[in-house]
């Protein structure tokens, strides 16, 4: 969990949490030291600093705990394939969010047949084609107009999944297109054996 409220995104948009965690981690650490520092349990057991300061971390560890949960439900309700993926994996994801290449292994979590993404060779934030890869073959398909990936991770996702749509409706349409532009003949000898 220290990782969680340490990663930048998180930390940003949730630093009263950060700080109370953060506060939490040093008393931990504190007990701990004494701990080693005294090594008979019967004394570290009745020791008056660990029954009273035990109680408030367990509640202030369950408060952040709250919050996080609460967190992770106003993202999962921005982008609501985020329901897709557990509470660590969503956690690691929004961690590195603000970094799209870091999100690359992930997108299989949420998109179905999409393993990665291509970026445009100058601006490396731009998602220029969406990528599934099954076995030895790949398949690319190309968006009509890229997506930029920067901002909260879940609204740039919105974004992509908006513009696959937009660019697989306009895939269909030119290969309906171009069937009906077919005569019957061309049609039927296209047509296997």
């Amino acid at each position: 969990m220290v990782a969680v409220f340490a990663a930048g995104d998180i930390a940003k948009q949730m630093p009263t949490e950060s700080k109370k965690f953060k506060q939490i981690d040093r008393l931990w650490l504190k007990i701990m030291e004494r701990a080693n520092d005294n090594r008979n349990v019967i004394k570290q057991c009745s020791d008056d600093f660990l029954k009273s300061q035990l109680p408030s971390l367990k509640d202030g560890l369950d408060l952040c705990q709250r919050k996080l949960e609460d967190y992770l439900e106003t993202k999962r309700s921005v982008f609501p394939r985020f329901y897709f993926c557990s509470d660590d994996v969503l956690l690691k994801i929004l961690s590195v969010g603000s970094d799209p290449h870091a999100v690359q292994d992930d997108f299989e979590n949420f998109f179905e047949a999409i393993n990665r993404v291509s970026f445009d060779e100058q601006d490396r934030k731009l998602i220029v084609d969406i990528r599934s890869v099954m076995g030895s073959s790949e398949e690319a398909i190309q968006l009509v107009d890229p997506v930029k990936a920067e901002g909260n991770i879940e609204e740039w996702l919105c974004r992509l999944e908006l513009e696959m749509k937009r660019s697989m409706r306009g895939i269909c349409a030119r290969g309906a297109r171009d069937c009906f532009s077919l005569s019957l003949r061309e049609f039927i000898d296209s047509c296997p054996a």
